[in-house]
């Protein structure tokens, strides 16, 4: 299952080269990665309540094309891989005309909010995470 987060590139996020800056392809990723997990139910307020973070340990992003002022972007969120306590998802941006402009591959573990060591993930999280895989 693939879940989409729409967004428009607005003149904060273009660089001297006259295009979106680097850093903020992973913004646009970490805000559907939030989307992403809201949706599942894992809000802020559920994971304080639990005393649990997901955590970003890996990123590899591949840069495609330009984006521009006032392009149409989608980003497209995907399970690629699910361990006990940690899994891997994949971001795909693309332009409005559905050209592939960046992807990228994110590991993310789960820690306990307390100690901030690795924990097992939640098993709701577990099951979404287990029904989504591509």
């Amino acid at each position: 299952m693939v879940h989409t987060f729409d967004l428009t590139v607005r003149s904060t996020d273009i660089d001297v080269i006259g295009h979106v800056n680097n850093a903020k392809y992973l913004e646009y990723m970490e805000w559907a990665r939030f989307d992403w997990i809201w949706k599942m139910g894992f809000t802020f307020d559920e994971m304080k309540r639990r005393g649990v973070m997901p955590v970003v340990v890996n990123i590899n992003i591949n840069y495609r094309k330009e984006l521009r002022l006032l392009e149409e972007v989608q980003v497209r969120t995907s399970v690629l891989k699910q361990g006990t306590k940690s899994f891997v998802i994949r971001h795909e941006l693309y332009n409005q005309k559905d050209d592939l402009v960046a992807d990228a591959d994110i590991t993310m573990v789960m820690i306990d909010a307390q100690t901030r060591s690795s924990i097992p993930l939640p098993p709701e999280m577990n099951a979404a995470l287990k029904a989504s895989l591509a």
